[in-house]
C-alpha cells in the first residue's frame, strides 16, 4: 500500500494533496461544432475553470456496429424534473460531436487565447500526435479504454499527464493500466473515480473509493460527476479528490445525452465559487486562531474584576471579585492559581485586575 501521495503537474499548475481542487469543465459531449465548442470555452473560462475538455472521436474507425444501441435519460419538464429514456444508435451520438483535425488545432489556439488549459480524451494513435502538436499539457483515457493497453502505453511515452478513468473497472484492472503508464517512464497519473450511467444513479457513486484509489496508488485521485447539481463535487473535494470535472451545457433540456446533468451558464462560476469556498472552509486539520478570531474570542469570555475595593497587601483570597465581560484581562482559568498573590497597591471597585496589580508568591503562578 502506498503511503506517499506525489503530486503531478499540469502545465504551470500541480494537482494533488495541498493543492488547489483542479477544476475542469466537460464540453466535449454538449457541443454539435466548432461554434458551440467555442462558446463553451469561452464560458468556462468566464467562469474560472482551470481546464477544459473536449473527446476527440472517430465514430467512423470506433463504432463497427453504427446501428449499436445506446441509451439514456433526458430532461422534458424542468419544473417537475420529469425525465424520459432515449435510445438511438452510438455513431450517430458520436458523430454529433466529431470534428475535424483543423477545427481542433484552432479550438486550442482559441482556449490558449483565453488562457484555459485544453485537453482531451482521445481513442487512436494519431489523435494521441494530435494532442502532441497542440502542445497539450494531459490525454485523457476513456473507462471504456481502460484496460486498452496498447493506447495507454502509447499516451504515456508522451510524457503528458495521463488521466485515467476507471467507471467499471476494477482494482486489478486500474493496476494494470497504471503499470502500463509507469513502464513507459511516466509518474504524472491522475485517477478517475467516474460512475457510470447518463445520468450515474446515486448509488454507484462511491465517493469512499477515492481515499482507496489515493492510498492503493498514491497519485492524486478525481471525480468525474455524472449525477444532476453539484453536491456529489463538494461531498468529493471533502473525501479528497484533487480534481473534478462536470460537464456544461447551454440547456438541460437539450434533447441529447450528458445535458440532463450538466452546468446551465448561469449556474458555472456559482459552481467555481462553491469549492473555492468549500476549500477555505475546510481548513487546516490543526487548530488556528487567526488575530481576528481570537479577539472576537477574547471579546465573549470573561477577566476577574473587583466586586468591592481591595487594599495594598491584602491577598485575592480574602477580596470579593467577579467574572466579566471582556475576556482582555486574566482569564477565569488563572484565578485559582493567584488566591495567594497580594495586592501591590489599593484598588477600586470595578477594577479589571491585571498581572501588574499583584505581587505572585507563587511560581506556578507566575508561570501563569
Amino acid at each position: 500500500m502506498h503511503t506517499e501521495q506525489k503530486t503531478v503537474s499540469f502545465g504551470k499548475k500541480k494537482i494533488g494533496d495541498g493543492n488547489p481542487c483542479f477544476i475542469t469543465f466537460e464540453a466535449g459531449p454538449t457541443h454539435d461544432g466548432l461554434e458551440t465548442a467555442k462558446q463553451l470555452v469561452k464560458l468556462s473560462a468566464e467562469a474560472g475553470a482551470d481546464a477544459v475538455k473536449f473527446q476527440i472521436v472517430d465514430p467512423e474507425r470506433l463504432v463497427a456496429d453504427k446501428k449499436q444501441p445506446f441509451s439514456y435519460d433526458i430532461l422534458v419538464d424542468r419544473e417537475t424534473g420529469k425525465t424520459k429514456t432515449v435510445t438511438e444508435p452510438l455513431y450517430d451520438i458520436l458523430c454529433r460531436r466529431s470534428m475535424s483535425k483543423d477545427e481542433w488545432r484552432e479550438l486550442k489556439k482559441y482556449s490558449d487565447s483565453l488562457d484555459l488549459a485544453f485537453f482531451a480524451t482521445v481513442t487512436f494513435e494519431d489523435e494521441i500526435e494530435l494532442m502532441e502538436e497542440l502542445k497539450c499539457d494531459s490525454i485523457k483515457i476513456a473507462s471504456g479504454d481502460v484496460n486498452h493497453i496498447p493506447l495507454i502505453r502509447i499516451a504515456a511515452r508522451t510524457g503528458m499527464c495521463i488521466q485515467l478513468d476507471t467507471g467499471n473497472s476494477t482494482l486489478g484492472e486500474i493496476e494494470t493500466a497504471i503499470d502500463a503508464i509507469r513502464s513507459e517512464g511516466n509518474e504524472n497519473i491522475v485517477i478517475h473515480q467516474c460512475p457510470s450511467g447518463y445520468p450515474a444513479r446515486v448509488d454507484s457513486v462511491n465517493l469512499r473509493i477515492i481515499p482507496t484509489l489515493k492510498q492503493m496508488f498514491g497519485y492524486p485521485a478525481a471525480y468525474s460527476d455524472h449525477v444532476p447539481g453539484w453536491e456529489m463535487d463538494i461531498a468529493a473535494v471533502t473525501m479528497g479528490a484533487n480534481l473534478v470535472e462536470k460537464t456544461i451545457t447551454f440547456d438541460r433540456m437539450t434533447p441529447s445525452v450528458e445535458h440532463i446533468m450538466s452546468l446551465e451558464p448561469s449556474d458555472m462560476s456559482s459552481f467555481v465559487r462553491s469549492l473555492r469556498d468549500l476549500e477555505i472552509a475546510m481548513g487546516e486539520p490543526r487548530r488556528i486562531l487567526h488575530a481576528e478570531e481570537q479577539k472576537k474570542r477574547d471579546a465573549v469570555r470573561r477577566s476577574i474584576f473587583l466586586a468591592e475595593p481591595a487594599k495594598e497587601g491584602q491577598k485575592l483570597r480574602d477580596v470579593k471579585v467577579e467574572f466579566r465581560r471582556p475576556g482582555y484581562g486574566i482569564g477565569p482559568e488563572h484565578y485559582d492559581s493567584l488566591l495567594d498573590s497580594t495586592f501591590v497597591k489599593d484598588l477600586a471597585e470595578d477594577t479589571r485586575i491585571s498581572y501588574s496589580d499583584l505581587a505572585q508568591t507563587d511560581e506556578k503562578a507566575c508561570a501563569a
